[in-house]
């Protein structure tokens, strides 16, 4: 008689602090551990393999976002039936609201005024010579492109960043880094639940847009506060981090900056490469309708199950060299936008960001030196810099 298949666990923390500073080599162990790894410490099933993950997530019906993407009931409650928190056919229709505006033709109509924005904001620093990356660029240009897509007032787009921050790690666990970041987290969707209304809102923006579909009968007024929380959340930490980690690279690997300045066209691949090595969010979960098999192992019905992103990323079998920053790679294939019917819906507009403001970058700065240490962030589901100070060479 064969014996019962014993399940894969792991008492590790993985939004211990000394793990988010460093997780890869742990998820690399898991990874080689077995295709899914059940948390003693935080009841759910944990996925790192590339292969698996992305499965996963292009599988909604059995991995359903409907009953939460986030670890705790209560963070649940807060974002249920937004974008992020329904299946389909409720998540299509609400996907629809912004959709042409999302779409290629849609945001290439912007693509000037994004172009015209970061050439601006670039020569600012550029001028002064020395700049904090993070605090003076990334956490600046997509806040105000997004709030100037979405009509918002710039009265108040100081709590954007700090608050979808501190939004994002309320998707983990209720620890220490998020219960120090309640005040922003509050402050934030108490700014936003004023931002559903037409008088604050500039005409033509996508807020304008969720608004028409409140009027007729497509959103409710909680609905449409959810749909424009969920997209300036969703709109701004991946790129923020991108942007971030981009600055330390320039830094740290001349060559590659040498690279783009010869071709500024290398600006799109050298974005999804950051995106593959850093993973700005490191995962969502999922609940599992029905009993599901990863190799042997089974995971329960009724189950939470994260998809590690950031895990995924760096998966060997899927990426030679998955630690290394290789400006060859172009891997579109990458899930750091997610993947399937949940994959970001403003994944066009952040590699429009990106690709205009490294071009920025790339006409007028000739070379990039540290003025000082990079900093970590500490948040357990947003890999980022909290400060990149940097000194720059302007180009003749």
């Amino acid at each position: 008689m064969a014996s019962p298949a014993v399940r894969p666990e792991t008492d590790l923390d993985l939004f211990a602090p000394e793990i988010v500073a460093d997780p890869f080599p742990p998820l690399a162990k898991l990874r080689e551990q077995s295709p899914a790894v059940y948390s003693t410490k935080w009841d759910f099933y944990l996925l790192t393999r590339y292969a698996d993950v992305r499965a996963t997530a292009a599988d909604w019906e059995t991995f359903t976002s409907a009953e939460g993407v986030a670890l705790t009931e209560q963070f649940n409650q807060q974002i249920a039936d937004s974008v992020l928190a329904t299946d389909p056919p409720e998540h299509d229709a609400l996907r629809a609201v912004l959709s042409d505006k999302l779409a290629p033709r849609g945001l290439a109509k912007v693509r000037q005024q994004i172009a015209n924005y970061a050439d601006t904001l670039v020569a600012e620093q550029v001028a002064k010579g020395t700049f904090d990356g993070v605090v003076d660029i990334a956490r600046v240009f997509p806040i105000n492109v997004v709030g100037d897509l979405v009509g918002l007032p710039i009265e108040g787009r100081e709590k954007m960043h700090p608050g979808a921050d501190a939004t994002f790690a309320g998707f983990g666990p209720f620890g220490d880094y998020v219960l120090a970041h309640l005040p922003q987290l509050q402050a934030y969707h108490q700014w936003m639940g004023t931002m559903a209304d037409r008088s604050k809102l500039a005409p033509g923006g996508w807020g304008e847009a969720i608004m028409d579909a409140v009027d007729d009968g497509r959103l409710t007024q909680l609905g449409a506060v959810r749909t424009v929380s969920a997209y300036l959340t969703a709109g701004m930490d991946t790129t923020v981090n991108a942007i971030g980690a981009l600055m330390t690279l320039f830094a740290q690997r001349p060559e590659i900056w040498e690279a783009l300045k010869a071709d500024p066209a290398l600006a799109g691949p050298i974005f999804e490469e950051i995106l593959r090595l850093e993973s700005p969010v490191v995962g969502f979960w999922r609940v599992a309708t029905k009993d599901a098999r990863f190799g042997d192992v089974t995971v329960p019905k009724g189950s939470k199950v994260l998809l590690h992103w950031a895990a995924a990323n760096r998966d060997p079998a899927k990426y030679s060299q998955p630690d290394e920053f290789r400006i060859d790679r172009n891997p579109l294939d990458h899930v750091a936008f997610g993947y399937g019917v949940h994959a970001c819906a403003g994944q066009g507009l952040a590699r429009m960001e990106a690709v205009t403001l490294l071009e920025a970058l790339a006409s007028q700065i000739d070379r990039f030196e540290l003025a000082g240490e990079p900093v970590r962030g500490k948040n357990p589901i947003v890999r980022g810099y909290d400060s990149v100070p940097l000194t720059v060479t302007p180009r003749s």
